[in-house]
């Protein structure tokens, strides 16, 4: 598979790409050179907005507007505006932290995750946030989480330890995590931002990896996919039919050489995956 660049953005941290129907477009982050990006396909249009706080996410909420998360906490974000509004600050108490990767459950419920800024304590925990508030999922903490993301069932989430380079499945029952399971380890990189496709198999970019991982529902491997650049963060599905995967990287961390050895590095890349991505649900909050 030929990954392309689409928008050579030099990212510092890019971050959550998330395909918005609504909008026909990819919308995703630059975590580090805090902003929300949108691109769209059909115009090549490329529109940014800068963030008051380092932002790990945005998702499109059922009001018409999007769900961000930053270090404060989870905003309500208007693209018409630029205005960030808080909803919920789930770690007011733990300042050095900061949210880090969320998806939205088939009941409009988004579950979130956070890390610790300095990528070393064990303060990191994934929340689950609804109309009726935020709470703990009760996963152990971990340094720096990844994912959360959902089967096609909605029965099963994976979600990363990426420092631990480890990949867990959990089971999901009425909203609760009922049970976890050791879904792969891995051994090249560090799992990154995980994504499930419509067959129920599961993407895993490769943090100085070079590369995306798809396992199947067991997880054995079924295929790498290999980028020109080292810092892969996390892949989504778009298109009018799903079946393009855009994927966000990073420049952080690499020496001016590896810089120079990879121009492309923060780039937003997209490739034909051979399958088609889960259909978006929007964030009933």
């Amino acid at each position: 598979m030929t990954v392309q660049s689409v928008w050579a953005l030099g990212a510092t941290l890019g971050e959550g790409p998330v395909w918005i129907e609504r909008d026909a477009a990819l919308w995703f982050v630059d975590i580090k050179a805090p902003a929300i990006h949108r691109f769209t396909p059909a115009t090549g249009e490329q529109r940014s907005w800068a963030a008051p706080a380092q932002v790990g996410w945005v998702l499109p909420s059922a009001r018409g507007d999007m769900i961000a998360g930053l270090q404060t906490g989870v905003h309500r974000f208007d693209p018409a505006t630029g205005a960030f509004t808080l909803l919920a600050a789930p770690e007011a108490h733990l300042p050095g932290n900061r949210l880090n990767d969320a998806t939205v459950a088939g009941d409009g419920a988004i579950w979130l995750g956070s890390m610790d800024d300095g990528e070393a304590a064990e303060t990191g925990h994934f929340y689950r946030l609804d109309g009726a508030g935020c709470v703990d999922t009760g996963l152990p903490p971990v340094s720096i989480t990844n994912g959360p993301a959902f089967s096609p069932d909605g029965a099963t989430l994976y979600h990363n330890d990426t420092l631990g380079r480890k990949v867990w499945a959990s089971t999901v029952e009425d909203g609760r995590v009922v049970a976890t399971r050791l879904f792969a380890d891995i051994d090249e990189g560090y799992p990154d931002g995980p994504c499930v496709d419509a067959e129920g198999c599961v993407w895993v970019s490769l943090f100085a990896g070079w590369g995306v991982r798809r396992y199947d529902p067991s997880g054995a491997l079924m295929q790498t996919i290999r980028f020109p650049v080292a810092n892969i963060t996390k892949i989504a599905f778009g298109g009018p039919d799903l079946r393009t995967a855009y994927a966000t990287t990073a420049a952080k961390g690499l020496s001016a050489q590896e810089r120079a050895q990879q121009p492309l590095a923060g780039a937003l890349f997209a490739f034909d995956p051979g399958v088609a991505g889960q259909a978006g649900v929007l964030a009933q909050v």
